[in-house]
């Protein structure tokens, strides 16, 4: 797919940042250095300061878009371009030298995207000397995301897209807690629905394009750009028709429910 846009990500801060804020609140760690998988644009790095001021952080992300906008906008941190599954290999580098282990491994709504990645958690785990911790959506069957599985499958856009819209499904906390407990170990795992009030024109269509929707857009502008068609302005208008219908517009906002699954793994001293 195309890079990640970082303007279209930042569109709804607060909201994404809250469920990184209530994940480090059940950190119990003291740590000194710090590794952020999947970073991003690097805005919640200052959730990270605020906590463990004195921390060294180190900040991962595979989109070159997102890393060029955290390192203009954050030159304090380190950020590295690399892949979640070279870190857990140890062999994630870049010219400043390796990205290796840290006190704290952390990762913000990034492992979803992580091909296999319920097979990478024991060794990202190890990565790190006092916890690991993690937050991935939840809401995979949301009419938000059954909508947009059902209208890419109609055609004409089927074709275009050549394979059905990926399930990007994660486990459920009590899984994510049986992969991760072993002797040496504590794991905490728990879940929260968010009741988001959002505001404006098709509210929850620009939020799922700068996230679960966006390799689907990204896929149709690209067969537009070499077909001379215009498939993306009339699946993002028929997607957006059906999302208005599963998400009215209510006086006071449209209304998201977003569920999220949280899990710190915390090595026992």
């Amino acid at each position: 797919m195309a890079d990640w846009s970082p303007a279209a990500y930042l569109q709804y801060t607060d909201e994404r940042s809250r469920p990184f804020a209530d994940l480090l609140a059940r950190v119990a760690a003291d740590p000194a250095t710090i590794v952020d998988l999947g970073a991003g644009p690097g805005h919640l790095t200052a959730l990270l300061r605020e906590r463990w001021p004195a921390a060294q952080v180190t900040g991962v992300d595979s989109s070159p878009a997102m890393v060029e906008r955290a390192r203009a906008a954050d030159p304090g941190t380190r950020y590295v371009l690399g892949d979640v599954r070279d870190y857990a290999a140890g062999t994630l580098a870049d010219p400043d030298g390796p990205v290796t282990g840290a006190d704290l491994v952390v990762s913000n709504a990034t492992l979803q995207w992580v091909p296999g990645h319920r097979d990478l958690l024991p060794a990202l785990a190890e990565k790190a000397t006092q916890a690991f911790a993690f937050q991935v959506p939840g809401n995979h069957d949301a009419p938000s995301h059954r909508l947009l599985r059902a209208v890419a499958a109609r055609e004409p856009y089927a074709e275009a897209l050549g394979a059905p819209v990926e399930r990007r499904a994660t486990a459920d906390p009590a899984e994510y807690l049986g992969i991760l407990a072993r002797p040496g170990w504590s794991v905490d795992a728990w879940e929260t629905t968010y009741v988001h009030v959002l505001h404006g024109e098709d509210p929850v269509l620009r939020w799922i394009s700068a996230t679960g929707a966006q390799p689907t857009l990204h896929a149709l502008a690209a067969h537009d750009s070499a077909h001379g068609t215009g498939l993306l302005p009339r699946f993002e208008a028929e997607l957006g028709a059906e999302l208005r219908a599963a998400y009215p517009e209510r006086p006071y906002g449209t209304l998201l429910e977003f569920r999220r699954v949280f899990v710190v793994a915390t090595r026992l001293r």
